[in-house]
């Protein structure tokens, strides 16, 4: 059947806009595109080990079957919970199916009526569409900038309402981060509910990949952290840390943990089998902080240690030209485009890896100074 004309003609703006989405086949280049930042992802210990777990539990099953309210439930979801928790130092967990899922759900549930929700600007998709949701009042507060939360918290000094503050412990375009300490004192004296989204701190920060928030030790002093493993774990679904009650809340209100097919047992396997092996990962994760180290050193840029770098190359045309030049030369990097990101802030989006050798950091970055320059 014809596609509406409404839809078709914003189909015809992204092409006109050279910003039309398209699906890309997979390739053999060298990898500064994928979110797997330890490379679990092709891990061959985790996927034997994930297999013989499966069989020892007798979980030789394809699917959950349904919610885990109804038939999706079994052990290994209480076990892998209690890892998580212990693991993160949290009271409590609970799994989602995926980060978007966690997102969407908590903030459709969590914030009530005449609540108020401020958060980071640049926040992720999913959060402000977990935000858009809800029935609080939501402001949003200038990117990491503290001073302006710090002013809009003193509006909001109101009996019988509760705020939520929301960020993120490391941002998926430019791979910053807020002063998380700074962020706590504020929360504190304001008696705010901070929660931060650490899906790209996961298996980056601290000795263990712990993240961001623990690594400072700050654990305690968060109401929700958000772990997604489709990123530092190389597999599939998410999880909330906070308390028993929290968690108790979201399986009762949660409309995205309540209805829908649970995860089936292989993944849940698999992000239990991958936060062991994460455990002994140290020298993996010291790669990954050094060759961020050396990409800063090389561009001469700040001092994030996170492990995605962004270099701005204004236009939907020239960035993803340059993409397109590294790609031919062998280096799978992803251009960034508007909408995306704002007009004028387009940008090739390196994520580096633990796999990632020294020598191909510089040579694709030699390559990109000698297109730029052009």
């Amino acid at each position: 059947m014809k596609l509406p004309d409404s839809l078709q003609n914003k189909l015809q703006h992204r092409i006109e806009n050279n910003s039309l989405r398209t699906l890309s086949a997979s390739n053999n280049l060298v990898d500064f595109a994928s979110n797997d930042y330890l490379g679990f992802s092709k891990n061959k210990d985790v996927f034997q080990k994930t297999h013989q777990l499966l069989i020892e539990k007798n979980l030789q099953v394809n699917g959950a079957t349904g919610s885990r309210l109804l038939s999706g439930n079994h052990d290994l979801f209480d076990i892998t919970e209690n890892y998580i928790a212990k693991f993160h130092q949290s009271e409590d967990a609970l799994l989602f199916n995926s980060g978007y899922d966690v997102n969407v759900g908590f903030f459709s549930a969590v914030p009530q009526r005449n609540d108020i929700i401020l958060y980071d600007e640049l926040c992720h998709a999913s959060i402000r569409d977990g935000i858009q949701m809800s029935l609080a009042k939501a402001f949003k507060f200038k990117h990491n900038d503290l001073t302006d939360l710090d002013n809009q918290l003193q509006k909001f000094k109101l009996e019988n309402t509760e705020v939520y503050i929301v960020t993120e412990s490391v941002f998926s375009m430019d791979g910053d981060s807020p002063e998380v300490k700074k962020l706590v004192a504020i929360s504190e004296m304001h008696n705010a509910n901070l929660v931060i989204d650490e899906a790209h701190a996961l298996g980056v920060f601290g000795l263990k990949g712990e993240g961001l928030v623990q690594s400072l030790q700050l654990q305690d002093k968060v109401f929700a952290r958000i772990m997604t493993y489709g990123k530092g774990l190389g597999c599939h679904g998410a999880a909330i840390l906070g308390s028993k009650q929290l968690k108790q809340y979201l399986i009762n209100f949660c409309r995205s943990f309540i209805y829908t097919t649970a995860l089936p047992p292989h993944a849940i396997a698999t992000i239990l089998t991958s936060y062991k092996e994460l455990e002994k990962s140290e020298s993996l994760i010291k790669n990954l902080q050094e060759n961020s180290i050396y990409f800063n050193s090389i561009i001469e840029d700040s001092n994030f240690t996170s492990s995605i770098k962004s270099i701005v190359i204004p236009g939907n045309h020239n960035v993803k030209m340059a993409a397109k030049h590294l790609q031919k030369n062998g280096f799978n990097v992803n251009p960034i485009l508007s909408p995306t990101v704002p007009e004028g802030q387009e940008r090739l989006r390196f994520c580096l890896h633990s796999y990632n050798s020294i020598e191909k950091i510089k040579e694709a970055l030699n390559l990109l100074s000698t297109f730029v320059i052009k």
